[in-house]
């Protein structure tokens, strides 16, 4: 990936005036992480701390997330953390169809740009919006979480991982503990696509001499 495109990608963001949430904006919040990772998380829209920094899932859910990342092994920065919508939606409403439409082209370059081999939708927006640009089928949440399915982008194949939202697990312990097991999954996963990726070289295979 060329540095000065992703740059520029993300000056286009944060000069973004293409829907009403500009309006009421603090920050643009692009996401962030490394990239050049094979795994990448998608929500639904930064709430008020988001807005607040400009950075995604700073908050209790993000804290939770952090954590979950953690106890499965798997650092945050080593991960790459967006949402669909770029802008905070007032009072942390769902964005409106037309405003996922408007900030839409900028996580699929974000997607294409990184290339990441297993993406994982945290919520519904971000599932139902995930399943309609790649053409998988959405019928609910409780269906699909915790399931792998291949889907492809343009011509980038992906392993797509659908879960609820870390938000909604804080008020709901039944879907924490769902969560919990949702993210086992998630790291299973990770841990096989980076053994696949091993450079291996002839000491691999026969030893030192």
């Amino acid at each position: 990936m060329a540095v000065s495109e992703w740059e520029a990608l993300i000056e286009e963001i944060r000069s973004c005036r293409k829907c009403r949430l500009y309006k009421n904006r603090r920050n643009t919040v692009p996401g962030e992480g490394s990239l050049t990772t094979k795994l990448m998380f998608i929500g639904e829209a930064p709430g008020a701390k988001e807005d607040e920094e400009g950075r995604p899932f700073v908050g209790a859910a993000g804290k939770l997330l952090t954590k979950l990342l953690e106890d499965n092994g798997i650092s945050r920065k080593n991960v790459f953390i967006t949402n669909v919508v770029k802008c905070r939606p007032p009072g942390n409403r769902e964005p409106y169809d037309d405003e996922i439409e408007a900030c839409l082209p900028y996580l699929i370059k974000q997607i294409m740009l990184i290339k990441p081999k297993i993406i994982v939708t945290l919520g519904r927006v971000s599932t139902k919006t995930l399943c309609s640009i790649t053409g998988l089928h959405f019928a609910s949440m409780a269906k699909v979480h915790g399931s792998v399915r291949i889907a492809y982008l343009n011509n980038l194949e992906v392993k797509l991982i659908a879960t609820y939202h870390p938000a909604a697990a804080l008020y709901n312990p039944r879907l924490r503990l769902v969560l919990e097991k949702d993210f086992e999954i998630i790291a299973k996963v990770y841990r096989e696509n980076l053994r696949s990726n091993k450079t291996y070289t002839l000491l691999d295979f026969f030893g030192k001499s």
